[in-house]
């Protein structure tokens, strides 16, 4: 663990913040991982922002009216490290003082221990809770994100916040190409999501990314793990950013279908949609 005094905290204009630089999940795919963020190797060397908690109540205390306050953006707000630590609940908790709203990102259902500050926080203005979700399969999942909570164990999670009112989405980004990419994975993935009420499933098209720093970790992991992979995706993307599956367009029009029948929101505008605090009016009294 490596501790930074950091200039800021929430950042404009999404007010995105992360406590946490580096992840320990493991995710062979994670973009993060890439040179142009510039966190320092190892990448599994938490940095830790020390006055995290100063920097989110001087910035939030500035705030003339209620906004949405979201972590995980970048690196998972609920890893190990949160269980010793307990930053990302000390800033929910000053968030909820001020009476702004919160969202989280995550692969860990750690996060199911601050359902009780989230209810608080939703109470007063918006509380949305959202876990990634590549697949629902737990053994290939163990391959792909081996140190992160299975899926089965984010399903109950997600059915915990909804139970209690908040509002929840998935992330099902990014579906790797002859990997998770296929229809199978998609309307297994929807149909889990329905059962636990989730409200909302984000996409960044059908593929994966890769760039300097996240590639070689994804192709060291595919040697590994999937042999003869490497070579077909070297092969098919090169030194491409963007990596969309081959049938992108088929399994996009696959997934959207199956939000469909089950009511699920997936286009951008609708889940903004979502994350908007809702204003409490109050009638005014006569007497």
């Amino acid at each position: 663990m490596r501790k930074i005094i950091a200039k800021s905290l929430i950042i404009p204009p999404y007010n995105n913040y992360n406590i946490y630089r580096g992840c320990t999940h493991g995710c062979i795919y994670c973009d993060s991982r890439s040179k142009c963020y510039e966190i320092n190797p190892p990448f599994e060397d938490i940095t830790v922002k020390i006055n995290a908690l100063e920097l989110a109540r001087i910035e939030l205390s500035k705030k003339r009216r209620k906004i949405m306050v979201n972590s995980g953006s970048m690196c998972d707000p609920y890893m190990p490290i949160e269980a010793d630590l307990g930053l990302s609940r000390q800033v929910l908790e000053i968030i909820c003082e001020y009476g702004h709203g919160a969202g989280f990102l995550t692969k860990n259902t750690l996060a199911i221990r601050d359902l009780d500050i989230m209810m608080k926080i939703n109470a007063k203005a918006l509380a949305v809770a959202c876990f990634t979700l590549t697949t629902i399969d737990d053994d290939l999942a163990k391959k792909i994100e081996p140190f992160a909570s299975f899926p089965s164990q984010r399903l109950i999670a997600l059915n915990q916040f909804a139970k209690a009112g908040i509002t929840t989405g998935a992330r099902m980004t990014p579906l790797l190409p002859f990997i998770t990419a296929n229809i199978e994975n998609i309307k297994a993935i929807v149909a889990a999501c329905a059962k636990v009420s989730v409200k909302f499933i984000r996409i960044f098209g059908i593929g994966t990314t890769m760039r300097e720093g996240s590639r070689d970790y994804f192709y060291d992991n595919l040697d590994h793990l999937f042999p003869g992979l490497k070579q077909k995706y070297q092969n098919l993307y090169g030194n491409n950013y963007i990596c969309l599956d081959p049938n992108h367009e088929r399994l996009e029009q696959v997934f959207q279908d199956e939000c469909d029948k089950v009511g699920i929101v997936y286009r951008n505008e609708d889940i903004s949609k979502l994350y908007k605090i809702p204003e409490h009016n109050h009638q005014l009294s006569l007497f």
